[in-house]
């Protein structure tokens, strides 16, 4: 049972009980002062009665048997006890006395009724009498007579007494059954007083759970109705509220989710507080980042300084961090401070400028590769066309210099043919038209079309394609693949070695390997072999008029196709080129 209630129920029940005492008190204070005053007015009267019917009887001159007698008569006419005393105070006769038995009454003359009616008036007294141990109403009266005297009257008080006591039993009785009655009222009461607290208890331990859908639903127009209702309320208030920032956070963590940007917030002791997952990635941090500072966290100088300066200044902090690693990364960073009433804090957007660097870095390598690779013909160009303007040659030697402006022409021509083609490629503004294609086929017309160039080096080129699964290709971009692959086998595999083409299943797709045997790639140059302009031999590539584009644009044609290529060398034994393409079975 609820505290409350027990309160409750014992206030009740304590009220209860404390009226039927108040109750039970008043009753009995009233039922004897009325009884007394019966008795007392009863008394009066059958003083005055008994006096009148020893008027005349000399209490002193009468003997003791006379008196008693006398007493007896008038105590039995009054209905009372009769005692006859004499004026010096001697008890001459006792109606509940025999006249032996008056020797051993005490003298009564300091009785206060006594003492009173000895001098003319009424006395009243009441006490436990001396002589038969009850309690007594004493009213004396003067005799009347010469001799003088008094006449006392007495009524036993025991039977209002065993009146009262009755009563009182009967008041505990009653205040029992009232008290159990109070009790299970109490209870009642209480259960009814306590149901609508109950429920407000129960909803707010709910709300302060966390559960703001918990509602009291009492429906009352009393105060604890009004309470419930503005509890309801206000839960309804707080449901609304919590949604809005639940919604309002989950749209923040979405958004600090998928930026590709990292964000760091840090406190004023330079605390962080929130860390987006990308800001975890550009940092290489692992553990959790939240409350700790960023030298402990990320373990970076530069980026605790940098926030530093960002709350102590009010202007935005810009910085460009290198961070090393297994990756490298060129971070740009932007913080600044702010304050939220009144906390002060700092945050920080990280950009990874990474690839716009390695882009820049690239472009400015194509940019001198391209200016290098067009400078080199121009040169020649113009060199062997102003010996030819600056004097007669004889014709022999002339047509030698025009042949060589001829072949760097055809050098410059063949390298902006290609760099537009990349450029296209890359664009992605190459369309493809891709066919159920025999790459087999294809590789055996390509080898008969290059037969004069493969006889002259005394190359040995195998194609082994039969069975292989068709390819899902466009075939002029296949053909410029093996063609560059080709191309690239012949000037740089041993004269008279053999190259094979292979072509195979791999998986649903279709792969095609092109190995020669000639000096192989170094491992270092292998992750860069597709890159524009890169050559691993620089001087062998331009004896051989080669542009340093045929490989990029492979790898770019091989990409667009829906393809992978790759290349496996052992320095000395040769190179292997292999790339794959979706089949024809899996495109459809």
């Amino acid at each position: 049972m609820p505290k409350i209630q027990l309160r409750y129920a014992a206030a009740l029940a304590g009220f209860a009980v404390a009226i039927s005492l108040l109750f039970g008190v008043l009753v009995e204070r009233t039922l004897r002062e009325r009884e007394l005053t019966r008795i007392e007015h009863g008394l009066d009267a059958s003083a005055h009665l008994v006096a009148e019917l020893v008027r005349g009887v000399p209490l002193t001159r009468t003997s003791s048997a006379e008196l008693s007698a006398l007493a007896a008569r008038a105590g039995s006419a009054a209905g009372a006890r009769v005692t006859l005393i004499a004026r010096d105070g001697t008890v001459v006769a006792d109606s509940e006395l025999r006249a032996d038995e008056l020797a051993n009454v005490a003298n009564h003359a300091s009785r206060p009724e006594v003492a009173k009616a000895l001098v003319g008036e009424v006395g009243e007294a009441t006490r436990r009498s001396e002589t038969v141990g009850r309690p007594f109403l004493y009213l004396a009266v003067p005799h009347g007579d010469p001799d003088g005297g008094v006449v006392r009257v007495a009524a036993d008080l025991g039977g209002m007494d065993g009146a009262v006591a009755e009563l009182r039993r009967a008041l505990v009785i009653g205040g029992a059954l009232a008290l159990g009655a109070a009790l299970v009222l109490s209870l009642v009461l209480s259960q009814a007083l306590t149901r609508p607290l109950r429920a407000i208890h129960a909803a707010l331990i709910q709300i302060s759970g966390g559960d703001l859908g918990a509602r009291v639903r009492w429906r009352s127009n009393d105060e604890l109705g009004q309470v419930a209702r503005a509890i309801d309320r206000m839960a309804a208030d707080l449901e609304q509220s919590h949604g809005e920032i639940s919604a309002e956070r989950d749209r923040l963590e979405t958004v600090l989710r998928v930026m590709v940007e990292g964000v760091l917030v840090v406190d004023d002791e330079l605390r962080i507080v929130l860390a987006n997952p990308r800001v975890r990635e550009l940092l290489g941090a692992r553990a959790e980042l939240e409350g700790r500072r960023p030298l402990e966290a990320i373990r970076s100088a530069e980026v605790h300084d940098l926030l530093a300066e960002a709350l102590a200044s009010d202007a935005p902090v810009r910085r460009e961090l290198a961070f090393g690693g297994a990756e490298r990364r060129v971070l740009g960073v932007q913080a600044a401070s702010f304050s939220i009433a009144g906390a002060k804090g700092a945050v920080a957007v990280f950009h990874d400028m990474t690839e716009v660097r390695h882009l820049e870095t690239v472009r400015r390598d194509f940019v001198a590769n391209a200016s290098h690779e067009i400078k080199t013909p121009l040169t020649a160009i113009r060199g062997f066309a102003e010996t030819l303007l600056g004097a007669p040659l004889p014709e022999r030697e002339t047509r030698s210099y025009l042949q060589v402006i001829l072949n760097h022409s055809e050098r410059l021509s063949r390298l902006v043919e290609d760099l537009l083609e990349l450029s296209r490629l890359e664009a992605g503004s190459h369309k493809l038209a891709p066919v159920a294609l025999d790459i087999g086929a294809l590789a055996r017309r390509l080898c008969v079309e290059l037969e004069p160039r493969i006889r002259e080096s005394g190359f040995d080129v195998r194609v082994h394609g039969e069975g292989a699964p068709r390819a899902f290709a466009d075939p002029t971009a296949v053909e410029q693949i093996l063609q560059n692959l080709l191309d690239n086998a012949l000037k740089y595999a041993d004269p008279g070695k053999r190259i094979d083409i292979r072509v195979g299943a791999a998986g649903p797709g279709v792969q095609v390997d092109v190995e020669d045997r000639g000096p192989g790639i170094p491992e270092a140059d292998r992750a860069r072999i597709f890159e524009r302009f890169y050559r691993v031999d620089r001087g062998r590539s331009r004896e051989q008029g080669g542009t340093g584009l045929g490989l990029a644009i492979v790898k770019h044609l091989v990409q667009a196709s829906g393809g992978e290529i790759w290349v496996e060398s052992t320095p000395g034994e040769g190179s292997t080129f292999s790339f794959t393409l979706p089949g024809s079975e899996a495109a459809h």
